[in-house]
């Protein structure tokens, strides 16, 4: 019998059985619809290239109006948040390396004397550079913020010093990266972002391939406690981590020339931690997913907010409240913080310990959901 070379009923047919097949696997259904929700949101509403409202220190040793003026210059811009008055020169060194403000005003104690005999006193800013993407419009807003914030108070006799280039001479210190290199931000980066796509996905497929190819049963007959069963298949991919991990500070270090000021066996120690939490994410997924496909879509869903609201490819300050309260339940965040803060920072045990805790609870968490999940599938 000679068929029609295109047949509307033939067509129609396969379309429908497409849709039933779709409306079955909810998972993959769910996943096609969500992931273009989620992407719009973050684009829309929490991904900001312009960050405002940015943490800042003042330090200021002149107590005049003039110092007045600008710390509530800088209070009133959006900017910046002025959220510390700094006592000495060592808090500031101790807010810039833990990451407390991104920005430190410093007006020397000689600042209006200088200023009022026409000098163009320096005011110093110092910037924590290890995100040049988070400082550069905040920068150039005081610079044309200083031509102008003492205006108000000069008056009468001290009319002339409003004369461009303005009254005041900026000084600006980019700390931990004063070039404004970027692959000083992106390449340490690289190491959290590269561990959670491999670890997550890989692991993802851990149970479930033994599902499809019908090596369960084989499994689930043996003795072996589930905690060994989900231990024992995280340790093989912990070392793969560290050969991953291995291959980028080497190219770091001798391939983008990337300072390594910190301790790098505190890292790797570190770096356990983090692996193990993204090891229990894509377990736990794979005590979730049916197949394969669905495995490898929830990694997806996973690895695409890290990548997003950790700070790897935006300012973490400059999304707003509720999309970095999203940021800080990630183990990205926490992880980008350590390994920037070690390598270009040399950041010790003490500064990177409010990152650590949460990357143990997330691990924990995860984990725990995980193996009473592989209960579940035992029953």
């Amino acid at each position: 019998m000679k068929l029609h070379p295109f047949s509307i009923r033939r067509f129609a047919a396969v379309v429908s059985k497409e849709f039933i097949q779709m409306r079955r696997d909810r998972v993959t259904f769910g996943m096609m619809v969500g992931i273009p929700l989620l992407q719009l949101v973050l684009f829309g509403f929490a991904i900001n290239s312009d960050p405002k409202h940015l943490p800042t220190a003042v330090y200021s040793a002149d107590h005049s109006v003039f110092s007045r003026t600008l710390v509530w210059a800088l209070r009133n811009s959006s900017y910046f948040d002025v959220r510390r008055i700094a006592d000495n020169e060592r808090e500031i060194e101790t807010l810039l390396a833990e990451g407390d403000v991104q920005f430190v005003v410093h007006v020397p104690v000689d600042f209006s004397r200088r200023l009022l005999r026409g000098e163009r006193p320096s005011l110093l800013m110092q910037a924590d550079a290890t995100d040049p993407a988070a400082t550069g419009n905040a920068l150039a807003a005081l610079n044309a913020l200083t031509t102008t914030v003492l205006d108000r108070d000069l008056q009468g006799l001290l009319t002339d010093l409003r004369a461009q280039p303005g009254p005041v001479s900026l000084i600006m210190h980019r700390h931990y990266n004063p070039d404004i290199i970027t692959q000083y931000n992106v390449v340490p980066g690289l190491m959290g972002v590269v561990l959670t796509m491999t670890m997550v996905i890989i692991t993802g497929l851990a149970i479930t391939r033994e599902r499809e190819r019908g090596t369960m049963e084989n499994l689930l007959s043996t003795p072996v406690r589930p905690t060994e069963v989900m231990l024992g298949k995280l340790v093989p991919y912990i070392l793969v981590g560290y050969i991953q991990v291995g291959f980028i500070l080497l190219a770091a270090r001798f391939l983008f020339q990337v300072p390594i000021v910190g301790n790098v066996a505190l890292l790797l120690a570190i770096m356990l931690l983090f692996i193990f939490a993204n090891l229990a994410v894509g377990i736990t997924f794979s005590t979730l997913a049916r197949n394969q496909l669905q495995a490898v879509q929830m990694a997806f869903f996973f690895f695409l907010p890290s990548i997003l609201l950790s700070g790897f490819m935006f300012p973490f300050r400059g999304m707003p409240v509720w999309a970095q309260w999203l940021g800080e339940i990630l183990p990205l965040t926490h992880f980008l913080r350590i390994v920037r803060g070690i390598l270009l920072k040399g950041n010790g045990l003490a500064l990177i310990a409010p990152e650590i805790w949460p990357l143990a609870l997330f691990a924990a968490v995860v984990l725990t959901i995980g193996i009473k999940r592989y209960r579940e599938t035992l029953d």
